[in-house]
């Protein structure tokens, strides 16, 4: 595989993930369910890609899959080791396990307990470091050079970003006329998959030669943005990127790789408040059956609060990334809901 990913690369990878990763449903929301959230009816068709419905709770599944199953016998024998906050690792932990190999996660101390559970009870040996993304890799590379483990990098892959752009793939098949696609942007893996696949299926006439791709993060950790923007891989400390919510999203900078494919594919990146995440997770509780963890909502939040900063659109899909919540923060956001006058 070259460094830039191809159509066919992301078609090969459909085939191999396929019976493990899940097609996920590409759902419509309803404008009278949009209602109950009392916020004002947009003007696009909503569509939300439920990420959430993968057997991990997240598209990681996608991405690491289709690394791991790429490595040699031998390779695999020795065991395979990442670095993540939650759902990579869940992804490599879920991945090592069908392929019967070790798995070795290194997370940091912050990390959700429902992520950290998840993923010792899919055999993952966890190793915690500090809060920022930058003493995780430099860990895992440690314990790669110690015990010779393979390394399943988080984003920054040709591999992990065609399982990625499995998701992208996926939306165009299912909306072939889908106008915008909106995914959350940490370090890059499912923004660049996703946007690469996309506008390829575009140029191969599968999809509206006009469609754009956008990407959105929260702007307490808008390292993407301000990347994009100024044509330059920026890195912003852990103190800043730690401030929000969206425990997924707090990566200190996007890979070189995203970058690139970013850079080449994406039409723009917008970022949300903390305030909008919180607002967009309640939108997804009250109209859909879907459950959203905060780096899983920035999509909505973008969609639904700065419709004015993205391109004009009939028919909208938002990538869904995560459905890994918190039990407690579930039942602060139901409390919130049910204490909302409904009239």
């Amino acid at each position: 595989m070259s460094e830039f990913v191809t159509l066919d690369d992301i078609r090969a990878a459909k085939e191999r993930i396929s019976g493990v990763a899940v097609r996920t449903p590409l759902y419509r929301v309803e404008r009278a369910r949009l209602q109950l959230s009392k916020l004002p009816e947009p003007v696009f068709d909503l569509y939300i890609k439920a990420e959430s419905e993968q057997p991990i709770g997240s598209f990681k599944l996608r991405g690491a899959y289709n690394m791991v199953s790429q490595l040699s016998p031998e390779a695999r024998s020795r065991g395979v080791i990442t670095y993540s906050s939650g759902n990579h690792a869940q992804g490599v932990a879920y991945a090592a396990r069908a392929l019967g190999a070790k798995a070795v996660i290194v997370m940091p101390s912050n990390a959700p307990e429902v992520k950290k559970a998840a993923t010792k009870a899919l055999g993952a040996e966890i190793v915690e470091v500090g809060p920022a993304s930058s003493e995780r890799r430099i860990r895992a590379e440690e314990l790669v050079a110690q015990f010779g483990y393979a390394m399943i990098p988080p984003y920054d892959a040709p591999e992990i970003i065609a399982g990625q752009g499995t998701c992208g793939l996926e939306i165009v098949e299912q909306l072939p006329d889908v106008d915008l696609v909106i995914s959350p942007v940490s370090g890059g893996g499912l923004l660049s998959g996703t946007a690469t696949a996309v506008k390829l299926a575009a140029e191969a006439g599968l999809a509206s030669p006009t469609v754009k791709v956008w990407g959105a993060e929260p702007e307490l950790a808008a390292d993407a943005r301000e990347s994009f923007y100024s044509k330059t891989l920026v890195e912003w400390p852990a103190e800043k990127t730690v401030r929000t919510i969206g425990d997924g999203l707090r990566t200190q900078s996007l890979g070189r790789l995203n970058f690139e494919h970013i850079l080449r594919h994406v039409d723009g990146i917008v970022t949300v408040t903390e305030e909008e995440i919180f607002a967009a997770m309640r939108v997804i509780l009250t109209a859909t059956k879907l459950v959203a963890e905060p780096s899983g909502a920035v999509t909505l939040a973008a969609a639904l609060f700065h419709a004015h900063q993205l391109p004009e659109a009939r028919k909208v899909a938002v990538v869904l990334s995560g459905g890994n919540l918190e039990p407690a923060l579930r039942e602060r956001l139901e409390s919130e809901i049910a204490s909302t006058p409904t009239v």
